[in-house]
């Protein structure tokens, strides 16, 4: 359906509903997969009694497609009108069959690969019963302390701004409604990565040129790709709980960037109002939210959604009921949109098919090897010789753990089913290699476990002697021609409530590494994690960081560490040595002493290990040829800057291309570099590609705290093209009138 059809279907239903029923349609609750059903106890509301009232709109989190045509039915059935519900879901990075997790799919450079993973995402939703994902998370982040950088692209938001469009249109398809997808809901509006320590659930405190230039434009990109929801943040942003922010959920979303979908507040985001000292009461709490624009009320069943007492305020004379119909209107374009009315239920007998599609799980190690990073390859370790391989010692506590490639935001109601890199190796090399095993430590456990762990179920892991497990490891890496060590962070350690204070190796890992380093044989470090992690003083001959890879991670691993697949990837974030540099931007602003920028700690270079868009190969390349098409242009013109791009060495390999400027005056200080164009490039060994990027009006403007507004100045511009950062080729050119 149309998006004007849509508006005079909705106009239509709107002029039939009751005070009662559009409060109702503004009602979101949790199920749970129907535990608040079973366990009244546990809620005070009795979900299926509500829906049949009409005083619930949507449901989240339910993910059984006999469940979810049970509740559709009693909206349809049992309602005076037959309004379907909005049924959203956590489609973070998969249902059934898990791709990379964000920040991986970030590392790949290439949001082609991040279309077509939320594309089968959305397939496997749509399945069950789920028509709304809470995706992309597009916050930007600039501290790997926070858990939540595991679900977002790092702390550019060039490169934020690219997957961020990529995944809506991999969730939407063509236009909200296409067969197969979903509506997509790009959070949490705004500033969310930017919270205070790294922590969760903390205040944030940014200006508005950093909204401005760095956290809103992977929004605006996101809503340019048509995405049909958006969800707000719950924390304090200024001083101001998002869910309450008028500037931002009216001035700057509606009425600056014209967006037409509707938004949906976090978790018991309206609710909080009153604990952030923002309302009241509950009434207060809604009419206050929405006054700032807030449409739908996320609300966990254990008190009354807040939105209901808006029928109050209405007979009260404190809000008009037309306040009402304008989000009511919004969210029955949308349902409308996507077809509920006309097919609300789900053909549960059909869903084996979609989950057990080959078709996905190749679209997940595709995207498992094209998210690995290489980080350091030391002598050329990587790929593997498998013809002088005999025997591989595949040590660690994630080694043979299927489970953990998965990530966060991964639930066991849906059965995903992952692959260790223990078990990818071993299907690789067969019978020919003796591959062996040793955890070598105990495994890894996080204090204050979360919601997200009951929800989680990976299995138990027995305790282990640990002086007995260290000297198998040891002993085993001693009688094998190459250490495949696979380290990191488990499952339950990245994601929502995961934060941490700093970015060592989790439990003993850190000393299993230095005990199979100081064994002389070849190591190979494999990282599982969603965040930069420290490795201490270990110099492992080669570093291969395979994130959370999925369902496919270790298969794809294993054609990594072979040379089957060669790494292209690229960090998406600057990685840092230890948190106390956080948070941290390849992008800050020239101080007085910008000399003395690597040099601001005592005790260590406050350069990063690895900077921002970092990633090797199992080949080479070379930039040349630099240009820029004219030495001055006038404010508003484009200027083309075209390189040569050559592959070096013996074997294909792909390379990301990056082009960073720096504006060398201006109305405000510049970035001392911002990455501003890219392109993942495959090239065969010895060919050369002649590459063109064109910088626009929009990529040399920016928002100005001194005119409060855009601006393109006149100043002298550097140009850098290469495969990171630092690169060093460099040409100039010149705005000028």
């Amino acid at each position: 359906m149309t998006e004007a059809e849509a508006r005079t279907q909705a106009e239509a239903m709107l002029k039939r509903m009751t005070l009662e029923e559009k409060a109702g349609q503004l009602v979101q609750y949790f199920d749970f997969g129907g535990a608040t059903v079973a366990n009244p106890k546990a809620a005070a509301v009795d979900i299926d009694a509500s829906i049949a009232k009409g005083e619930v709109g949507s449901m989240l989190f339910v993910t059984d497609p006999v469940r979810i045509n049970k509740l559709q039915e009693l909206a349809v059935k049992k309602t005076r009108l037959g309004i379907p519900l909005l049924i959203g879901y956590d489609v973070i990075h998969g249902l059934h069959t898990i791709m990379p997790v964000p920040i991986a799919m970030a590392a790949s450079w290439d949001p082609a690969t991040a279309e077509r993973g939320q594309a089968v995402a959305a397939s496997e939703a749509r399945a069950v019963g789920i028509n709304w994902t809470f995706a992309p998370m597009v916050d930007i982040t600039m501290d790997p302390r926070w858990g939540r950088m595991v679900e977002g692209a790092g702390e550019d938001p060039v490169l934020g701004a690219a997957m961020a469009a990529a995944q809506v249109r991999g969730f939407q398809g063509g236009a909200i409604g296409t067969p197969g997808h979903v509506l997509s809901g790009p959070k949490h509006f705004v500033g969310y990565g930017a919270s205070f320590g790294g922590r969760d659930y903390d205040e944030v405190d940014l200006s508005e040129n950093q909204l401005r230039n760095i956290y809103l434009p992977p929004f605006k990109a996101a809503l340019d790709a048509g995405a049909g929801n958006i969800m707000s943040a719950y924390m304090g942003l200024n001083g101001v709980p998002a869910a309450a922010n008028k500037w931002l959920l009216t001035d700057v979303l509606r009425k600056e960037w014209g967006f037409k979908g509707f938004v949906v507040s976090d978790a018991n985001g309206v609710n909080s109002l009153e604990k952030q000292g923002a309302a009241g009461s509950p009434k207060d709490a809604a009419v206050r939210a929405l006054d700032a624009g807030m449409d739908l009320a996320m609300s966990v069943p254990s008190v009354v959604s807040p939105m209901l007492s808006l029928v109050d305020a209405v007979k009260a004379g404190e809000v008009p009921e037309s306040a009402l119909d304008t989000p009511v209107l919004r969210l029955l374009e949308a349902k409308y949109r996507l077809g509920l009315f006309e097919k609300p239920y789900v053909d549960a007998k059909a869903v084996p098919q979609v989950f057990d599609d080959p078709a996905h799980r190749e679209v997940a190690r595709i995207a498992a090897e094209r998210s690995a990073v290489l980080l350091a390859n030391a002598g050329g370790l990587l790929p593997l010789d498998r013809a002088k391989l005999k025997s591989v010692a595949v040590i660690g506590p994630l080694a043979d753990e299927g489970h953990d490639m998965l990530g966060p935001w991964v639930f066991s109601s849906n059965k995903p089913v992952g692959v260790s890199v223990l078990a990818g190796l071993r299907a690789k090399l067969g019978t020919g290699v003796n591959v062996g095993y040793a955890a070598g430590t105990a495994w890894p456990t996080r204090k204050n476990p979360s919601f997200f762990d009951a929800m989680n179920k990976p299995g138990e892991h027995p305790s282990v002697d640990e002086k007995a497990e260290l000297a198998k490891a040891v002993d085993l890496a001693k009688a094998s021609d190459v250490a495949v060590m696979v380290l990191g962070e488990a499952q339950n350690m990245a994601g929502e409530f995961a934060s941490r204070s700093d970015l060592k190796l989790p439990g003993h890992q850190q000393t299993l590494l230095d005990a199979v380093i100081a064994t002389g044989k070849p190591v190979v470090v494999v990282l599982v994690n969603g965040r930069p992690l420290s490795l201490g003083d270990a110099r492992p001959g080669a570093v291969l960081e395979a994130w959370y890879p999925g369902s496919e991670g270790g298969n794809a691993v294993a054609n990594l560490l072979l040379g089957d697949a060669n790494p292209g990837g690229k960090l998406p974030f600057s990685w840092i040595r230890s948190a106390g540099q956080a948070p941290y931007t390849y992008a800050y602003l020239p101080s007085h002493q910008p000399d003395s920028a690597d040099k601001r700690y005592w005790n260590e270079d406050n350069s990063p290990t690895w900077p921002f868009g970092h990633g090797l190969s199992y080949t080479t390349f070379s930039y040349g040829k630099l240009a820029v098409d004219r030495a001055s242009v006038k404010p508003g013109e484009p200027v083309t800057v075209s390189f040569d791009l050559t592959n070096t060495g013996q074997r294909a390999g792909d390379e990301v291309a990056q082009l960073y400027i720096h504006q060398r005056v201006g109305t405000s200080s510049r970035p001392v570099r911002q990455l501003k164009k890219f392109a993942r490039v495959a090239l065969a060994p010895g060919e050369t590609k002649h590459m063109q990027f064109t910088l626009t009006a929009d990529d040399l403007r920016y928002w100005s705290a001194v005119t409060r507004g855009w601006v393109q100045d006149e100043s002298a511009f550097d140009v850098w093209v290469g495969g990171d950062s630092k690169a060093s080729m460099a040409a100039t050119f010149t705005v000028a009138k």
